[in-house]
C-alpha cells in the first residue's frame, strides 16, 4: 500500500532538511547580508526584503501543518537542493536550472486568484487568505515529468476540493482551469517562445475533487520558492508533473474540456488527462522506466508504475476509458 501516516518512515530514509541548510547557511548568510548593504548604498528603502534569485521571494516563511495520512511511505525524499535547482517552469527558461536562476522577480505579493465562469458569483480571493482557509497537511507524493524523472517531495497545502467547494461552483460546470501568472517583462523568455502563454492547465471536475488533489502553498514545511510555483500550485500526483499548474491566478470553471497548453501544442504527444502509464510510450521515448533525481547512479532507474503508484486511489476515475486513446 502507498497510503500511510509519516511516522512510518523510516528517519534513515529521509534526507534531512537540516543537513542541507547547514551546509549552506554561511555562503546564505553572507550573500544575503553583501545584497541588503548593496542596497541600502543605493539609497533602497526595501533593502531588507532582498532575497536570493535562487530560493524565491517569498520562501522560507514556516507554515503551520499537521500530519496527512494521504501520503507515501517508504520513499527517501528528494533534497531540497535537487527540487529546488532541477525544475521545468518554461516560463523562465527551458533547462532544468533556469527556474533557479530566473525566478527570483516573481512578485508574490500581493497575489489574487479570480473565480469565474459557471459559479455561483465570481469572486477574488487574497493569497493570505486562502492559506487560512483550511489547515494545511503535510503530505509526501511522488511528482514525476513526462522526461521520465521524478522525485519525492514534502508538499504542503490542502485538499483541492475544499478551494473548489468555497468557488461554488454550478452543478453544469464539469471541468475547472487554471491559469499560471504571465508578465513578459518578468519572465523574459516566455516572450521569446513559441507557447501561447499564460500558461493553461485542466482537470475533469471529479478529478479535481479526488482527495490526492493538492492546493499547494509549500514544501518542506515552508513556502513555496518560486521556481516551485510560489505562492499557490496545484499537485496531482498521479498525472505528470506538467499537468500541476503553477502559480495559479485564475480559477474557471466550465461545461467543456478546456484548453490545456501542452495539448494545444503537441497534442500528440501531450494528452489532456496526462496520467502516467508506462504502457503509452511518448512519441519520443519510453514511458515504461524513469530516474529518480538525487539517487546513487545504480539505483535511480525504476520500473514506472500505473498512475505513478496511485492506481487503488484513482483508476475508478478512468472506468471504461480507453486509456492509450484518451492518454
Amino acid at each position: 500500500m502507498l497510503i500511510g501516516k509519516p511516522s512510518d518512515i523510516p528517519s534513515s530514509a529521509i534526507t534531512p532538511k537540516a543537513e542541507y541548510l547547514n551546509r549552506r547557511s554561511f555562503l546564505r548568510r553572507a550573500a544575503g547580508t553583501a545584497a541588503v548593504a548593496g542596497a541600502a548604498a543605493l539609497g533602497l528603502d526595501r533593502a531588507a526584503e532582498i532575497v536570493s534569485p535562487s530560493l524565491g521571494a517569498h520562501a522560507g516563511t514556516k507554515l503551520e501543518t499537521i500530519k496527512s495520512p494521504l501520503t507515501t511511505t517508504g520513499e527517501e525524499l528528494t533534497s531540497l537542493n535537487d527540487l529546488t535547482h532541477y525544475n521545468n517552469f518554461y516560463e523562465f527558461g527551458v533547462q532544468k536550472t533556469d527556474p533557479a536562476k530566473n525566478a527570483g522577480g516573481l512578485p508574490t505579493r500581493p497575489w489574487t486568484i479570480k473565480v469565474d465562469g459557471l459559479v455561483k458569483k465570481p469572486l477574488t480571493f487574497d493569497i493570505d487568505t486562502l492559506l487560512k482557509m483550511h489547515p494545511l497537511e503535510d503530505r509526501i507524493y511522488r511528482h514525476r515529468c513526462v522526461e521520465a524523472w521524478s522525485m519525492v517531495i514534502p508538499w504542503v497545502g490542502y485538499s483541492l476540493s475544499e478551494f473548489i467547494n468555497r468557488c461554488e461552483p454550478l452543478p453544469k460546470a464539469k471541468y475547472v482551469q487554471f491559469i499560471s501568472y504571465f508578465n513578459s517583462k518578468v519572465e523574459s523568455w516566455a516572450s521569446q517562445s513559441t507557447i501561447d502563454w499564460p500558461y493553461s492547465e485542466g482537470l475533469r471536475m471529479d478529478e479535481a475533487m479526488n482527495p490526492l488533489a493538492l492546493f499547494t502553498f509549500g514544501l518542506y514545511g515552508e513556502t513555496l520558492p518560486n521556481q516551485n510555483g510560489a505562492p499557490v500550485r496545484i499537485v496531482l500526483p498521479w498525472k505528470y508533473g506538467f499537468k500541476s499548474a503553477k502559480s495559479i491566478v485564475a480559477v474557471r470553471f466550465v461545461d467543456h474540456e478546456p484548453t490545456t497548453t501542452w495539448n494545444q501544442l503537441s497534442p500528440s504527444e501531450y494528452g489532456f488527462y496526462s496520467n502516467v502509464n508506462p504502457n503509452v510510450d511518448h512519441p519520443r521515448w519510453s514511458q515504461k522506466t524513469e530516474r529518480r533525481i538525487g539517487q546513487p547512479l545504480f539505483s535511480q532507474r525504476r520500473t514506472t508504475l500505473m498512475f505513478n503508484g496511485y492506481q487503488d486511489q484513482v483508476a475508478s476515475l478512468y472506468n471504461g476509458m480507453n486509456l492509450k486513446h484518451d492518454f
